[in-house]
Order: structure tokens, then sequence, then C-alpha cells
């Protein structure tokens, strides 16, 4: 017996493109970076702070008359802000590592210059309560204007 295939006439195909996957792809990629970015308030920490003009300079240029700046004093020195990170005995600053004991040494180079300065101490996950209460002791007796105390990853 002879089988007698008929065959169908073949369609186009057409070829289009979704955007469906795409827009899903691209949600969850909004979603994920949405959810795995710290919403830390970067207008804490100020890195430079920038010397504005007196107050009374300001009235006096807002009813138009003009402010000699020839005689202007020179801004007031910055306060240097320092990050240290604390973890297990050690303490890390400008790319440094050192011993908690040189942290009384550390503490007297913050305001050496005579300007007192910042602190922003990070306090990692293997840092011991000793290493905290060690480092706090010491920049309350140095020249140290105002220490900001935060977490590592916050």
């Amino acid at each position: 017996m002879a089988s007698h295939l008929s065959t169908l006439p073949e369609r186009p195909r057409r070829y289009r493109f979704v955007l469906t996957p795409l827009a899903d792809a691209m949600f969850q990629l909004l979603i994920f970076f949405m959810l795995s970015t710290s919403l830390t308030p970067y207008s804490l920490i100020t890195l430079k702070t920038a010397a504005g003009p007196a107050p009374d300079a300001d009235a006096a240029q807002a009813q138009g008359a003009g402010t000699d700046t020839s005689q202007a004093p020179p801004p007031a020195a910055q306060a240097d802000l320092i990050l240290w990170t604390l973890s297990d005995g050690r303490v890390r600053t400008g790319g440094q590592d050192f011993d908690i004991e040189q942290i009384g040494d550390l503490a007297d180079a913050v305001g050496a210059a005579g300007v007192p300065g910042q602190v922003v101490l990070i306090i990692d996950t293997t840092a011991r309560i000793q290493d905290v209460a060690m480092a706090l002791e010491a920049l309350d007796g140095a020249n140290v204007d105002g220490v900001q105390i935060t977490r590592e990853g916050s």
C-alpha cells in the first residue's frame, strides 16, 4: 500500500520582537538595585564645608550696596574629616593599618595642625566593644571637634 502524503502550503513565518520579556527583566533589575542600595543620607557627612560671606555682607548686597572685599578677613581654617575603621584590635586610616594600642598617637595627630578635626568611626562587624571604648577615650582628650559613629556597610 502506497501512502500518499498531501503537502500543505507553508505559511510565511513572521518574526516579531516582543518587548514583554525585556520589560520584565528591566523591572527585576530596577527592583534589585533599589533593594541593594543603602539609603544613607549623605548630607550627614560633610566632607568639605564652604565658607560663605558674613551675614551682614549678604544684607548689604541685597540692598544694592557694594562691599569692600579687599579688607575681608581670610576664611577660617576648615576642620579635616578623618575616617577610622575599627576591626578586631586594628584601626585602619589613610590606607594603613595600626594596632589598637597606637590609637592614642592617632588621636593626638588628628588636631596636630591646630585645627580641631572631625572623626568618623566606622565599626566593622569584627570590632569589639573594648576597641570602640578605647577609640572614644583617646578622642576625648584629643583636639577633636566631633565624632560620628557608623557601622560597616550602612
